[in-house]
């Protein structure tokens, strides 16, 4: 595997997509062979992304964490409006019961609190670096140019803003949200020319999202 991905990063487009796709299709098998495969699946994909992530590490250098006040404030604002307008607007069909081990697996048992705590941790540490490096690095610069890596992170550039951020958004049941989210990453990546202050607004938005679930038991958000 190391050395699959050491040639993997010989490539500046598949070092950044493969990962996203691998990691997308094991979402797509998730309750697809029973309602408990879904928990399953998801602490799988969330060790292999960490895998694959430290494995990449090397070839893709805007994927690094930092921090700053507006990484926390964005970060922040965006669970602030992604609970706060959720009465307000239609979502999209949710094709599965919503996320909630408790209900599966028992309320307060081990294995529930266990699936629970996975999920927070597969959101905060993995899906972050997975996301803003194929959509923020990628997809973002691609519509731009083909020849991506010559599009510096800090370049504005209308069409290419509004494709990502609503592709973004209609990947989430909060479509509506999501847009606004994938709009207030793009822009932290847009003001500090790299992935770092994003990565970190986005674990701070889905760990406080996972926490507002488990204390007001908001599973559809799940």
């Amino acid at each position: 595997m190391a050395e699959w991905f050491g040639k993997l990063r010989e490539s500046p487009l598949w070092v950044r997509v493969a990962p996203f796709l691998i990691f997308v299709t094991l979402t797509s098998f998730q309750g697809k062979f029973g309602e408990e495969s879904k928990y399953w699946i998801y602490t799988g994909k969330s060790v292999l992304g960490a895998m694959m992530l430290w494995l990449i590490w090397p070839g893709v250098k805007e994927l690094r964490w930092t921090f700053s006040i507006e990484a926390v404030v964005v970060g922040i604002l965006v669970i602030v409006v992604w609970v706060g307008i959720d009465y307000y607007y239609p979502k999209l069909l949710h094709p599965d019961k919503p996320w909630n081990p408790h209900a599966q697996f028992g309320e307060g048992t081990g294995l529930a609190w266990f699936f629970v705590v996975a999920r927070i941790l597969g959101s905060t540490l993995v899906v972050p670096g997975m996301e803003e490096m194929f959509y923020r690095s990628f997809l973002y610069r691609y519509i731009i140019q083909p020849e991506f890596e010559k599009v510096p992170l800090s370049r504005f550039h209308r069409v290419s803003f509004f494709v990502t951020s609503t592709m973004f958004g209609f990947v989430h049941r909060e479509w509506l949200a999501g847009i606004f989210c994938g709009c207030a990453y793009q822009w932290l990546v847009l003001r500090k020319g790299h992935l770092g202050d994003a990565m970190t607004a986005h674990a701070i938005s889905n760990l406080l999202l996972g926490l507002w679930i488990v204390y007001k038991g908001a599973w559809q958000f799940w």
